[in-house]
């Protein structure tokens, strides 16, 4: 191929690139790196980028992912339908040999050491798991009404959750039932959401009133809905036993893994989170800490390299998975609201992308990135807010790491190959 050719195919594809989304990833960056740099900021400084400190660590990891994206659109976009299946295997046997060779950091052992550099197994996972799914979905003939094909993907989704929980890091295994999802805009039935908010709701009851009292209103309810519906078919009367034995089973369920299977900091942190216990000082400071951050900052914040909680390192990980306190210090509610907005805009592009292809690979695979950085979203930002327990999760495209970084590129450049070839 000329040169001509080469560069008459390069801005071919550059014009059908979502512009849009590309604008909203690049300014995520620049918040992030710059907020980075914030939040360890020390006045004897002498460069302005140092790569022996986070920011700079950030940048470097951040041009290792433009150029890894690059590169990704360079490829044939049938390559990520064909290898579906060989990198969603390669990625699990990466993450089983984790589970024993990786080294552990905060309480997970989901890293591995490659040369100077270590890389959170989970992360290009999430990206297997998603074209994976993405590529089972949309084979011919496939019904999420038919049980066979509900076990296979259900399977794809429970298999990395498994893995990575064997790794001890709940916060990342949780990330990857957000891909059910696809599975809803594909026809799963509704009953699968029922299902598992019921579940969420008895097992708050649970943690908040303990078993007795919720096993009593669980039974009295029981009771009243029998004598209501007493003269329906015996199916129905059926079908209300079994909701009533299920919900029991969830109940002693979620009393026996609290008391016997969580550890006591995964405990407090839960105690503190519904308010049941009250520890500024251990598993409540992180998230006492933050909402002080945040507080602090206002209408319109401190100022940049002005937030004292973020000078003074008060927050622990706030490079990581507390970088929304710095935003909230220094650029107040008004900086906090544009993040957020900007993420939503993310999200919202994203589905507009999956909804106008014609293929269902890639509108299955764009849910699948939607669905991934939404959950990050929701649960970092919850996590600051104290709305949910810190289970260190990042911030897209702004907290601090590389593994990361990497990962979200390389899911996102995916998206955007995909959309441009089918365009």
């Amino acid at each position: 191929m000329s040169a001509q050719r080469i560069n008459d195919s390069s801005r071919s594809l550059l014009s059908r690139l979502d512009w849009p989304l590309l604008s909203i990833f690049f300014t995520l960056l620049f918040i992030g790196w710059f907020n980075i740099y914030s939040s360890e900021y020390n006045e004897n400084q002498k460069a302005i980028v140092d790569f022996g400190m986070s920011h700079g660590k950030q940048l470097m990891w951040i041009g290792i992912s433009l150029s890894v994206g690059f590169v990704i659109l360079m490829l044939d976009e049938r390559l990520y339908h064909t290898l579906g299946y060989v990198f969603y295997v390669i990625m699990l046997l990466l993450v089983f040999v984790t589970i024993f060779a990786g080294k552990v950091v905060n309480g997970a052992q989901g890293w591995l050491q490659i040369g100077g550099f270590q890389l959170q197994s989970s992360e290009p996972m999430k990206v297997a798991a998603a074209l994976a799914l993405a590529k089972y979905l949309s084979n011919y003939g496939v019904d999420l009404s038919n049980r066979k094909d509900k076990f296979y993907a259900f399977g794809i989704i429970a298999l990395p959750v498994i893995l990575v929980l064997a790794q001890n890091d709940t916060g990342s295994a949780l990330v990857f039932l957000a891909l059910f999802m696809m599975l809803f805009r594909e026809g799963l039935e509704p009953y699968f959401i029922v299902i598992p908010v019921w579940i969420g709701v008895l097992s708050i009851m649970v943690l908040v009133f303990d078993k007795i009292p919720v096993l009593i209103v669980l039974t009295g309810l029981g009771l009243i809905a029998y004598w209501l519906f007493r003269k329906l078919s015996y199916r129905a009367l059926f079908l209300l036993i079994g909701l009533y034995l299920f919900s029991l089973t969830v109940i002693m369920l979620v009393d026996f893994g609290f008391n016997k299977i969580l550890k006591d900091y995964q405990r407090d942190r839960i105690e503190v989170l519904i308010g049941k216990k009250v520890d500024m000082k251990g598993a409540g400071y992180n998230v006492h800490q933050s909402l002080i951050a945040i507080g602090s900052g206002g209408v319109l914040g401190k100022g940049f390299l002005k937030g004292t909680q973020t000078k003074f390192n008060f927050v622990p990980e706030q490079t990581t998975d507390f970088i929304f306190c710095t935003i909230g210090e220094e650029w107040g509610f008004v900086g906090s609201l544009i993040v957020i907005l900007l993420y939503i805009g993310l999200m919202y592009r994203i589905s507009i992308i999956a909804e106008r292809q014609k293929f269902s690979f890639t509108r299955c695979y764009a849910y699948g990135v939607l669905s991934i950085i939404f959950i990050h979203f929701l649960i970092n930002i919850s996590m600051t807010l104290g709305l949910f327990p810190v289970i260190g999760i990042p911030l897209p495209y702004i907290s601090y790491g590389g593994s990361a970084m990497l990962g979200f590129t390389i899911l996102l450049f995916i998206l955007l190959k995909l959309d441009a070839a089918n365009q």
